[in-house]
């Protein structure tokens, strides 16, 4: 039998949540009462409130395909029109958090350049911004150490 380990919990977890929302439960609540991680619930109810319990409990880890219409619109409504996440992902039908987030930082990084580079579509290079915060940051992303004037190397 082969198990989809991209759907990390199952559907009777998101079941129980689907009905606790509805009674009116937050995403701390439910997540404290089914023992899971806050973010994960967090996700949950923006779809559950988004699209619904059908949604939420159709999940079965396929990753949905975007148009890059969808993909800019949706990252220039909440990067530049301050529109929610969880309003963009239902106006234009994101069925998920995790890409959003991914559109809005490469719409951030590319601004308009974005658009017209292909990044949000996952083709093309980084801006010159990008790449110049890039080469301000050293091993795992910590800034590197740089020169201040008026002091000698190792003073602190």
């Amino acid at each position: 039998m082969h198990t989809d380990l991209r759907v990390k919990h199952d559907i009777e977890a998101r079941k129980k949540a689907a009905e606790l929302f509805g009674k009116g439960r937050g995403y701390k609540s439910v997540a404290k009462e089914l023992s899971m991680p806050r973010s994960t619930v967090r996700k949950w109810q923006q779809i559950w409130k988004a699209f619904g319990s059908e949604v939420l409990l159709s999940m079965d880890g396929k990753q949905a395909r975007y148009t890059y219409g969808q993909k800019v619109a949706a990252a220039k409504a909440v990067v530049e029109d301050g529109m929610s996440k969880g309003d963009a992902m239902a106006r234009y039908d994101i069925m998920s958090l995790a890409p959003l987030d991914r559109w809005c930082r490469a719409y951030r990084d590319g601004g308009a350049e974005a658009e017209a580079q292909g990044t949000l579509e996952g083709i093309g290079g980084r801006s010159e911004a990008a790449h110049a915060r890039a080469a301000a940051r050293g091993r795992g992303g910590v800034p590197k150490k740089t020169a201040v004037p008026g002091r000698k190397a190792g003073e602190l």
